[in-house]
């Protein structure tokens, strides 16, 4: 798990200036950069003694986190319960069921805050049942990037990083990877990323301003934020395929957009580092592949 690629994106970047890398977190074991964070919680469970034999992992998650829990409780031998938001795509659920995990679903028009409230609340009611990771609001989320993320991110790119843009879910990879490339290099600039709407359609990100924030959430951390709208992003994930060969999903799509407009700033020979969080494969029903030509030609 990790040292995955960092790809350089040429042709979505050409004539801008700045060089524009991914992280290719796809190449992660259940195909997401979730995997990361997963890990380090259970791991992190099972050195405190919170997880032990006998209890159900249980967590809220979008479909990603959940997937990578599913992933990691067949392999480890733990029950796993995941709740989410009965909209969430079949993709992702039927990922979740193959490795033996159970799903719950919850009020699509509360979103990732309802299977949030409600896991939350089964967890409290049954603590004798339940490992509850609950990525939120849990630092091991965060580290794994602190940890990983970063140091391969400042590796691969031989220390030459300028700026760090990325989307926020529970907001970890943002917070973990953008804290330690600040740590070390003082001058990076580290940009947040958000859907332009409480009500859009990007997968597995959050508009801050209208939700539960995640608790280590840190508003401060980023130098500025860039909001990008639904339709946009959709655009960027079938310009990544057709144009890159880079088959990424919704939040990726999201991800190098923002790195874009970031590029149209940013000065002259910069290096603008993000993350695509997962694979097109998981959005393969979804009716925006079929979207006309781009909006940004």
């Amino acid at each position: 798990m990790g040292n995955t690629p960092l790809i350089e994106l040429s042709k979505i970047s050409s004539g801008t200036g700045v060089s524009i890398q991914a992280k290719a977190e796809y190449y992660n074991p259940s195909g997401s950069i979730k995997d990361r964070a997963a890990r380090a919680m259970l791991l992190d469970g099972i050195e405190k003694g919170l997880l032990i034999p006998g209890k159900t992992i249980i967590d809220a998650s979008s479909g990603n986190t959940g997937i990578a829990y599913a992933m990691f409780g067949a392999y480890l031998g733990y029950p796993v319960s995941i709740y989410l938001p009965a909209n969430a795509n079949d993709e992702r659920k039927n990922l979740i069921r193959r490795y033996g995990a159970r799903i719950v679903e919850t009020d699509p028009l509360e979103s990732s805050d309802g299977a949030f409230l409600a896991a939350q609340k089964e967890a409290a009611a049954h603590p004798e049942r339940y490992f509850y990771p609950n990525q939120y609001n849990n630092d091991a989320n965060w580290k794994a990037h602190y940890n990983g993320t970063a140091l391969e991110i400042w590796e691969q790119c031989a220390g030459k990083v300028t700026h760090f843009i990325a989307g926020m879910g529970t907001s970890g990879t943002l917070m973990g990877t953008g804290r330690r490339l600040r740590e070390l290099k003082a001058a990076i600039n580290v940009v947040a990323l958000q859907p332009d709407s409480p009500f859009h359609g990007i997968e597995g990100t959050k508009h801050m301003a209208s939700t539960i924030k995640p608790g280590f959430y840190d508003e401060s951390l980023a130098n500025s934020t860039i909001e990008v709208n639904t339709e946009e992003a959709y655009d960027m994930a079938r310009r990544l395929v057709r144009e890159e060969g880079v088959f990424a999903g919704i939040s990726s799509g999201a991800n190098v957009l923002g790195a874009l407009k970031l590029a149209a700033s940013a000065p002259a020979g910069s290096l603008i580092v993000t993350v695509l969080g997962d694979s097109g494969t998981r959005y393969l029903r979804d009716g925006f592949w079929e979207g006309g030509d781009s909006c940004l030609r």
